[in-house]
């Protein structure tokens, strides 16, 4: 008998993921407030790789903690540039002055997962991609806000590279499922080894 998977998130491309490669998996919201976590990280002076992890861990842990028996998988990425992290734009003006920030720069994906079991973390694995946006003209960058509308706002970076993103690049290096948002070679890999995948 496999052991039930529970997904702490609401993300659709994470549990989109999940699916397409077989797993059954149940979402569950982890109500945990990002926004603040984040702030006290940053105020600790916790690197961006850190963050990502710290806050896979809490919303696994959150929901492990109320579930007994069940794997339960946290993830998070943060972009980091210049030794800073951006989080999601706000709005389509807050995407622009991101993308202009990244624009002719490279950048680095930090996308962590960790799974919990009975409220304690059982496995961790933190992808790091590496990332170059090309010189993309103001007229570019105008006509792709617009294509992309509320979809800009969905991601740290304003873009999805298995979108329109992908033209923003002139150079990406690293796991693909980590860019998405989750290592997920590595996860299967764990889970195979739990038995809950064949192996």
């Amino acid at each position: 008998m496999t052991v039930p998977v529970v997904l702490a998130s609401t993300s659709p491309t994470r549990a989109a993921l999940l699916r397409n490669a077989g797993l059954m998996v149940e979402t569950i919201a982890p109500a945990v407030d990002e926004e603040e976590v984040k702030l006290s990280l940053r105020a600790d002076g916790v690197a961006p790789r850190d963050q990502a992890d710290a806050l896979a861990e809490m919303k696994a842990l959150r929901v492990s903690s109320r579930m007994s028996g069940v794997l339960t998988i946290g993830a998070d990425q943060v972009l980091e540039c210049d030794g800073e992290a951006f989080d999601k734009p706000v709005d389509q003006a807050h995407a622009a002055d991101q993308l202009r920030r990244l624009r002719s720069k490279t950048h680095y994906l930090h996308s962590a997962a960790v799974i919990a079991f009975d409220g304690a973390p059982i496995w961790r694995h933190i992808a790091k991609a590496r990332l170059t946006l090309r010189p993309f003209s103001d007229a570019f960058l105008d006509e792709y806000l617009a294509d992309m509308g509320d979809d800009a706002l969905a991601t740290a970076g304003a873009y999805k590279i298995e979108g329109k993103g992908v033209q923003l690049f002139s150079q990406i290096s690293g796991d693909y499922f980590g860019i998405l948002g989750l290592p997920l070679v590595e996860l299967l890999g764990f889970l195979r080894v739990r038995g809950v995948l064949s192996e």
